[in-house]
């Protein structure tokens, strides 16, 4: 490195753009100031050529590979994008190469340049489909075995094909169809509480009138007009005791005692339950 801590070069856009437009020649197709950050568009069969160029051209020095992305666009004719993130750690600066592709045109890796390259390529293929040529060992690294499909390209189905789970039954993990109980893709787009009509089971006994007493409370007047209909016709007179009773038969049913000392000879036990001894009590 020619500083143990090179500046920042966040100017050096500009500077960057006519150096790159000098070195690469034919194979670069646009060069862009984005956000403050370099973008070149380069030729797609000239891309292990530029990268090479922009690693050991002086001036440029991009030694890293950072990372490589894909993008789709499904509305252009080759609506992939590859783009490799740079890094140059003499001169502090990055900038982002795209090399645009389809389903059907491969793209040529760049593993002979950084070998890290054989692990990014490999999610780009798996997120999105992009064949790379020259790649030794191009499988898919994060989806499961025998997955169809590509997860990030935006006409993919969001519940996917199959899903993958253990069975205790066959100690062993099974693959089977997905099953949703609801689409994704099926929206009302109305709020639960207010928009939407939902029955749901049971809700039709709320709609019908409820008596007094019914499990579901009740509003107050209604409470009021059932109290009524039930109240006596006949209303009690002045100064008479509402729960006692007009005709009863003994004191029992009144409540009323008797006077104290209206003793009676009947109203005596017939038989004593205590029977006193001589020259003994009776707790004796």
């Amino acid at each position: 490195m020619r500083a143990p801590a090179p500046a920042f070069a966040a100017n050096l856009n500009g500077e960057t753009i006519e150096a790159v437009r000098a070195t690469l020649g034919a194979a670069l197709i646009d060069a862009v100031d984005q956000v403050g950050e370099v973008a070149l568009y380069v030729e797609r069969e000239a891309i292990v050529e530029a990268l090479t160029k922009l690693r050991d051209t002086p001036g440029l020095e991009y030694q890293q590979l950072m990372e490589i992305a894909g993008v789709d666009y499904p509305d252009r004719a080759e609506r992939f994008e590859v783009v490799y993130c740079l890094l140059s750690l003499t001169r502090n600066h990055r900038l982002h190469v795209h090399v645009a592709t389809d389903e059907d045109k491969p793209v040529p890796s760049v593993t002979g340049i950084w070998p890290v390259a054989g692990w990014l390529e490999r999610e780009v293929y798996d997120m999105y489909g992009v064949l790379f040529t020259g790649n030794a060992d191009l499988r898919r690294i994060l989806t499961d075995y025998g997955f169809r499909g590509h997860p990030q390209r935006k006409d993919f189905p969001l519940s996917g094909f199959v899903e993958m789970r253990y069975s205790e039954e066959a100690k062993r993990v099974v693959y089977q169809p997905v099953q949703l109980a609801q689409d994704f893709r099926n929206f009302d787009f109305q709020s639960p509480w207010e928009g939407a009509q939902y029955v749901l089971p049971g809700d039709e006994k709320g709609m019908l009138p409820e008596a007094k007493g019914a499990p579901t409370p009740l509003k107050a007047d209604t409470i009021v007009k059932a109290d009524a209909a039930k109240a006596p016709t006949e209303t009690p007179k002045a100064g008479s005791e509402p729960y006692a009773k007009t005709t009863a038969e003994g004191s029992a049913q009144t409540g009323a005692g008797e006077a104290h000392g209206g003793n009676k000879a009947d109203s005596k036990p017939g038989e004593s339950d205590v029977i006193p001894t001589k020259g003994q009590g009776q707790n004796q």
